[in-house]
């Protein structure tokens, strides 16, 4: 059997010992690996007419090639944004170019089947979040055999309770506040601290909750300004160090407005987030005339090695893909549900995101944690 294996989207700590405990699985097996770089771009820009320029595109992979990767965060096969269903004209590959009919986005999945199978690969697997399935979704519906493996910081995938990546984030969160509070605390200002999430609030919920900050704004509930100003000045006052910390989700919305966003789409229809952080900061800088510590911990959460948790998720969801591989399923993708390791329909990631449960672990109105009981929760509470 030939796996085919690749990183897409944003880049975690951990994709690194999951690709490597892919290919060993497989490689004890006797089966191959090729690495596919740069995500789905790779099967997009590969060209069958060059096959000396596939090498740049598509990379075997065997023991002795990943020894030593699993030593370094990020992912040694690069990742990118790239839809082969939805790509722009600007984006068409230069011998694509006569197939691209009309204004855009172009549909390539006829593409990249042809490289699939002029290529030999029995089976794909996607590491990702839910863009990166959704076109490992598509492949299954096209009837290409599709084991997935869910990583994203945010920890949204739909289906699964846990999602590589997710717990180094919330660690870096947690350092990088306290190592704050030092400066907050000596300027005695009020620090704001922008933390990744575009529909789901739950690195901003968990990393509040475990930091022990003073509110937590998340992507789910708009907040007011003025109100949150009122928060934190009490908050403030009651704090013999004279000050107080927030964090807020980078899609995090003020009442009455829109995510703060720039430059253009990707293929999956998504503008770059950030600045809402700074943008909060400057109001309440305004409504209370104190100073502010404004810090977007952003690719800092996504840097560097994994910790201990997302080491042994990254390497069991890959042995699990791996075994699903090998006999032959097809359409799955490996999660965690209820503390134990299972794999779910691929379809799953067609249902929508998954969101931070308001009702059970949120205060809308207080704009902090609410964490009441524990018992009968997930690991991660979301």
């Amino acid at each position: 059997m030939r796996i085919g294996i690749l990183t897409g989207g944003g880049d975690v700590p951990g994709l690194n010992p999951c690709i490597k405990a892919v290919v060993d699985r497989a490689s004890d097996e006797g089966h191959e690996v090729i690495g596919i770089r740069r995500g789905w771009a790779g099967l997009l820009e590969a060209d069958l007419n060059e096959p000396e320029g596939l090498s740049h595109h598509l990379i075997p992979l065997d023991r002795a090639r990943v020894r030593t990767v699993d030593r370094t965060g990020g992912t040694f096969l690069h990742t990118s944004r790239t839809n082969p269903g939805k790509v722009p004209t600007s984006d068409v590959p230069a011998f694509l170019s006569d197939l691209a009919e009309g204004d855009g986005p172009h549909d390539f999945t006829p593409h990249v089947l042809d490289i699939i199978e002029a290529q030999g690969i029995d089976v794909l697997i996607p590491i990702g979040g839910d863009d990166t399935l959704s076109y490992g979704l598509r492949l299954h519906d096209e009837g290409v055999p599709v084991i997935a493996i869910p990583k994203t910081m945010d920890n949204d995938v739909h289906g699964t309770d846990y999602c590589i990546g997710f717990s180094t984030a919330v660690t870096r969160g947690v350092q990088f506040i306290h190592n704050l509070r030092t400066s907050a605390g000596s300027h005695e200002r009020l620090a704001v601290v922008e933390l990744f999430g575009r529909y789901s609030g739950e690195t901003s919920l968990i990393t509040a909750y475990l930091a022990g900050v003073d509110r937590a704004v998340i992507s789910e509930v708009p907040f007011d300004v003025d109100k949150l100003a009122r928060l934190l000045l009490d908050d403030r006052r009651r704090n013999p160090s004279n000050y107080a910390m927030m964090t807020i989700s980078e899609g995090a919305t003020i009442m009455g407005g829109d995510m703060v966003l720039s430059g253009n789409a990707d293929m999956y229809g998504h503008r770059k987030l950030g600045g809402i952080g700074a943008l909060t900061g400057e109001l309440l800088k305004e409504r209370t005339g104190l100073g502010i510590v404004y810090q977007q911990v952003g690719y800092l959460m996504r840097s560097g090695n994994p910790d201990s948790l997302d080491l042994m998720v990254a390497t069991n969801y890959a042995v699990m893909a791996a075994d699903l591989a090998l006999e032959g399923a097809s359409g799955r993708m490996v999660a965690l549900r209820g503390g134990t390791y299972t794999s779910v329909p691929i379809s799953v990631t067609r249902e929508g995101v998954k969101r931070v449960d308001v009702e059970e672990l949120y205060s809308a109105d207080a704009y902090r944690p609410k964490v009441r009981h524990v018992s009968g929760k997930p690991m991660f509470l979301y």
